[in-house]
Order: structure tokens, then C-alpha cells, then sequence
């Protein structure tokens, strides 16, 4: 089982690239180049945290 730390860590990390979704859009509807990248590495990192989190490891086989 995923211990529960690790389980609210992901849930955090779908939060954040929830939240660099909406900066993306925003700065693709206002033309900002910048809060469009920033949008997008929040997206990218809050995504691979929620995999990297939620992968079981051998200690989760106990």
C-alpha cells in the first residue's frame, strides 16, 4: 500500500498542474509568452510528481 504521506504529495501535484493548466490557457488567451511557459513547466512537473509519487516501491509491499 502507498503510505499516506506520499498520497497526500500527489494530491498536491495534481493541484499545482491543475493550476499550471489554467496559467497556460491564460497566457495563451492574453499573448504572454512567459506565463504561458511557466503554465506549462508547472503542468510538466505537477504530472511527474503525481507518477513518481503514486509508483509502488519495494517497501510498499509490506
Amino acid at each position: 500500500m502507498v503510505r499516506k504521506y506520499r498520497v497526500v504529495l500527489a494530491t498536491i501535484a495534481v493541484f499545482i498542474s491543475l493550476a499550471g493548466m489554467m496559467e497556460a490557457v491564460r497566457g495563451l488567451l492574453f499573448d504572454s509568452n512567459a506565463e504561458f511557459l511557466y503554465g506549462v513547466v508547472a503542468l510538466s512537473l505537477g504530472v511527474a510528481a503525481f507518477v513518481v509519487l503514486l509508483n509502488p516501491t519495494p517497501k510498499d509491499e509490506r
